[in-house]
């Protein structure tokens, strides 16, 4: 397929740039996987449209006010870095805005001083990586100094950082939200567990990878960033005990999507295990973990909308698409969601 058969027309306006209150207030489109039938209601409704037995897997991981700003030592000249992946203790590869500030041998100073950093190396594609030095916990000078690594596409400061964690977000180590699980609120999860809906949680830490775009034309082609995932044994015996008594699996983003076909893909069953996953899922994938999907609304030609095309069949998904823009959805990280089983 062609990334230009995943185009769409999405007016700005319709791209949120700030979260709901109440979170499950968002609105939620259910489209029929088979039937490319659609609904519309709230994700409030979520309990109406699931039945006892059904099985949700959430990614509880949490992110990492990644984005940092401070100035170099020598100069005071201002920098922007994104922390993006942890190599060993201190070392993180980062990306660095302007770069041509950022050679190695600079010394960077964060949160008046609070964090130093050190650039050691600049690595092929341009991101850097930086040796840190700082008193105390690293994590916490990181929660008090950080911000948010919000989308390029989303404008407004964000208010409440918490808000762009989920409700159940536990493992630091993200670089972007598990959006799909920002709907769900501690009594939503409460009322679905009391219905008989069972969750389980697994871990993907989310790269700016999939912020990237896809830039090929031929969308076999692309290649996809490496995240790391966990499963622990809790969840794979829900999966497995749901799969036996032919209950469903529903994903909540296409983050756990990933990880659960990943961990199906590489071991033909489900069992506690952790790994790195560069899964690239598009038309033509046959889905071996889940049921279900629950996701928002992606950007045209993105490996995303690509997963969902895959899951519900690209026609249905495509006009479900053009149905969200023409009833005024909210789109993107911040935006409404979909339903799909």
């Amino acid at each position: 397929m062609k990334k230009s058969d995943f185009f769409f027309d999405l007016p700005q306006e319709l791209i949120a740039q700030t979260p709901l209150e109440p979170r499950d207030h968002s609105r939620l489109l259910q489209l029929g996987r088979t039937s490319g039938e659609i609904s519309h209601h709230h994700f409030y409704d979520l309990p109406d449209l699931l039945r006892a037995g059904d099985v949700l897997i959430v990614n509880d991981s949490r992110v990492l006010p990644a984005r940092l700003y401070g100035a170099r030592e020598d100069t005071d000249a201002v920098i922007e870095v994104v922390l993006l992946e942890q190599k060993e203790i201190d070392l993180w590869e980062v990306l660095v805005r302007p770069g041509k500030k950022a050679k190695p041998g600079h010394v960077l100073l964060f949160g008046e001083g609070m964090l130093r950093g050190e650039i050691e190396e600049v690595l092929d594609g341009g991101n850097r990586l930086i040796r840190f030095t700082h008193e105390g916990n690293f994590y916490d000078v990181i929660d008090q100094i950080g911000q948010m690594p919000l989308p390029p596409y989303i404008k407004e400061k964000l208010q409440d950082k918490e808000r762009y964690q989920t409700v159940y977000s536990k493992e630091v180590g993200s670089a972007a939200a598990p959006t799909a699980g920002l709907h769900f609120t501690k009594e939503l999860m409460q009322k679905l567990t009391e219905m008989g809906v069972k969750i389980g949680y697994v871990t993907l830490h989310v790269g700016l990878g999939t912020f990237r775009p896809v830039k090929v034309e031929n969308v076999e082609e692309h290649k996809m960033h490496a995240e790391r995932y966990f499963m622990p044994e809790e969840t794979a015996a829900l999966i497995r005990e749901a799969k036996k008594t032919g209950n469903r699996v529903i994903a909540v983003g296409t983050t756990s999507c990933r990880t659960l076909e990943s961990v199906a893909q590489k071991y033909g069953e489900f069992k506690e295990c952790s790994g790195s996953t560069d899964i690239f899922i598009y038309p033509g994938y046959t889905f071996k973990a889940i049921d279900g999907l629950i996701t928002n609304f992606h950007l045209p030609e993105s490996t995303l909308i690509m997963l969902v095309s895959a899951f519900a069949g690209y026609e249905h998904v495509m006009n479900a698409y053009r149905t969200a823009v023409e009833e005024r959805y909210r789109f993107f990280s911040f935006g409404d969601a979909m339903l799909i089983i």
